[in-house]
């Protein structure tokens, strides 16, 4: 199964703060103990080796956030630097994706600029689309024109799809 790229990772999940805490509690429990009770090395190796595990997950989540981070990051630096390229272009925002298809996805999109919500075809990409995704498009010019009505749907050819990053 492949993961949304375009939503951020959760670093601390309900379970992962209860798994800490009971943790934490037990190993004040057991530094107390070890003091006046002897034989207390089992407990003592099992609650590290708890420890240990606890950390380890933190860590994955919190490098995984930062890998996310720095990805996101580098296709918005993309997406300016396309713009600042020149040509015409415009970001729109992928609400949903309403249906998959051989040839291309159904979608409902938001022209950022305009704040103007419609359905539209996009053409099959090497990538999926997701949902929170920002596109950057070269707008077809004999779909949208200055002083006309927005199209009843709008196409999008997979060759004027120049980047994408999340919408976050």
């Amino acid at each position: 199964m492949q993961m949304n790229p375009v939503l951020k990772p959760t670093v601390a999940s309900p379970a992962l703060i209860v798994a800490s805490a009971v943790t934490l509690v037990l190993a004040v429990i057991l530094t107390v103990l070890s003091f006046t009770i002897s034989g207390t090395a089992w407990l003592l190796v099992a609650l590290t080796t708890l420890f240990v595990v606890v950390l380890l997950f933190w860590a994955q989540r919190l490098r995984a956030r930062r890998q996310w981070q720095t990805e996101t990051a580098a296709q918005w630096k993309r997406i300016e630097n396309l713009k600042a390229a020149g040509g015409t272009t415009t970001e729109v925002t992928v609400l949903t994706v309403d249906a998959l298809q051989p040839t291309g996805t159904w979608i409902t999109i938001r022209w950022n600029r305009f704040d103007y919500v419609q359905p539209a075809w996009i053409e099959a990409l090497t990538e999926p689309i997701w949902p929170g995704s920002v596109l950057l498009i070269r707008p077809d010019p004999a779909q949208v024109q200055p002083g006309a009505p927005w199209p009843e749907t709008y196409r999008i050819s997979g060759e004027h799809v120049l980047a994408w990053a999340p919408l976050a």
